[in-house]
C-alpha cells in the first residue's frame, strides 16, 4: 500500500502519542525520521518504534526528498520559523496547535503555502473523533432545532504545580487561549460555522509564577502574556457564544461546554479529548439522555489530522484540518486581546466554511477518501 512520508520535527512530551499512532494505527502514513535538538530524545523515539532515520537538523530532513510532510511538534513560539522553512523547501506541513504564536505569523504562512501549492494544517485533530462529531450530526440533523448560542469553559490554575518545564506556558506563543483555546474554538466554529468578530477583556491577574513540580522546583516564572481571558463570539448564522480560558482560577472538575438551540441543549464532551459523554435535554424528556457515539475514533487519536491530510493529499480532496480551519481559529483567539486594548468589537480578517463531516470506515485507522 501507497504512503506518505512523514518526518517528525520535535520530540518533546507530546510525541510519544504521535509515534504511538503514526507507527501503529493509521496505515495511510509512514515515519520515516526524527529531528530534535536534544538527540538522545530523537534516539529514544527510534529505539522505541523503529524509526529509520534520525536527521541531525531540521534542515536535513527539509533536504529528504523522501519526505512528504513534515510534521512540526515544536515549542509554539517555534511553530513560525520551523513550518516557514519547510515550507520554503517545498514540504507539506502538519503543525502542533497553534499555527503559529501571533496572527500576523500565521497569515504569512498561509500565503507561503496558497503560493506554492502546499498542504499546511495542523491540530488540534479532536474535532474528528467520536465525540464532536457526533455532536454536529445531531446539530446538523436538527435535534437542537435552531442553535442559538454556545458556552464553553476552559478553567485551571495553571500548569506550574505538574508539569516538568511549565515557564513556556507564560511566555510568548502561550496562554490558555493559545494554549487550550484551539481546541474549544475549533469545535466551535465545527459545531456553528464561521465567526465574523469577537469581543474580549483580557487580565493577568498573577504576574509571576513559582514552579512547584521537579526538576524546576523554586524556580520563578515571569507571566509575559493573559491569562484570564473571557470573550463573546458573533458567528456568521447569527448564534453567539461564551467562550472563558484562564490559569488564574482554582477549579475542582472539568467546567462545560454547552450549546443551545430551540429546542433543547446538547452538553459537548472536553474538546481536549476524541471521545464522549454527550447528554442532550429535550423539554419533552425532562431530563438530560445521554447520547450514543456514532463515529469512530474515541480513544486518544492525535495524528487523525495528519492522515487526514495525507488522505486528502492521495485523493485530491480538501484536508478537514487545513490552514483554512487554523488561520480562523488563530485569528478568533488573537482578536480577544485585540478586542480588549481597543476597548471594542474586532471584525475577523478570515472567514471559515467547515469541511465535510466524518465518515465511518470498516477499517479502522483508514480514512475515506
Amino acid at each position: 500500500m501507497k504512503t506518505v512520508k512523514i518526518a517528525m520535527i520535535g520530540v518533546g512530551d507530546i510525541s510519544g502519542i504521535y509515534l504511538k499512532n503514526i507507527t501503529e494505527t493509521f496505515s495511510e502514513i509512514e515515519l520515516i525520521g526524527v529531528c530534535d535538538l536534544i538527540r538522545e530524545k530523537a534516539e529514544r523515539a527510534k529505539e522505541s518504534f523503529n524509526v529509520p532515520k534520525i536527521y541531525d537538523t531540521m534542515h536535513d530532513a527539509f533536504a529528504d526528498p523522501m519526505v512528504d510532510i513534515v510534521l512540526n511538534l515544536t515549542r509554539p513560539y517555534e511553530h513560525f520559523e520551523v513550518s516557514k522553512a519547510a515550507l520554503e523547501a517545498g514540504k507539506h506541513v502538519y503543525s502542533e496547535k497553534p499555527l503559529a504564536a501571533t496572527f500576523e505569523e500565521g497569515k504569512i504562512l498561509a500565503e507561503m503555502a496558497q503560493e506554492r501549492n502546499l498542504f499546511l494544517g495542523g491540530a488540534p485533530d479532536t474535532f474528528l473523533g467520536a465525540g464532536i462529531q457526533t455532536c454536529r450530526k445531531l446539530i446538523d440533523d436538527g435535534y437542537l432545532g435552531d442553535v442559538v448560542g454556545a458556552a464553553a469553559f476552559m478553567i485551571c490554575h495553571g500548569h506550574e504545580t505538574w508539569h516538568p518545564d511549565p515557564e513556556f506556558y507564560y511566555k510568548h506563543g502561550g496562554g490558555p487561549m493559545l494554549d487550550m483555546g484551539p481546541y474549544y474554538v475549533t469545535a466551535l466554529i465545527n459545531l456553528l460555522g464561521g465567526v465574523k468578530g469577537v469581543t474580549g477583556v483580557t487580565k493577568t491577574y498573577f504576574p509571576q509564577r513559582t514552579i512547584t513540580s521537579e526538576p524546576k522546583r523554586g524556580t520563578v516564572i515571569n507571566v509575559d502574556v493573559p491569562t484570564y481571558i473571557t470573550g463573546i463570539l458573533d458567528f456568521d448564522s447569527g448564534a453567539t457564544a461564551t467562550l472563558f480560558t484562564t490559569f488564574d482560577v482554582h477549579y475542582k472538575e472539568q467546567a462545560r461546554f454547552e450549546v443551545y438551540g430551540s429546542k433543547g441543549t446538547l452538553i459537548v464532551p472536553d474538546p481536549n479529548h476524541f471521545g464522549g459523554p454527550i447528554k442532550l435535554f429535550r423539554p419533552e424528556d425532562g431530563e438530560y439522555k445521554d447520547m450514543p457515539l456514532l463515529f469512530d475514533y474515541k480513544e486518544n487519536s492525535r495524528a487523525l489530522g495528519l492522515a487526514d491530510m495525507a488522505k486528502a493529499l492521495m485523493s485530491g480532496r480538501p484536508a478537514r484540518t487545513s490552514h483554512k480551519q487554523t488561520l480562523h481559529v488563530l485569528d478568533v483567539m488573537t482578536a480577544f486581546e485585540r478586542s480588549s486594548k481597543a476597548k471594542a468589537y474586532v471584525a475577523l480578517e478570515t472567514s471559515f466554511t467547515r469541511e465535510a463531516p466524518m465518515k465511518n470506515n470498516p477499517i479502522h485507522g483508514q480514512l475515506d477518501s
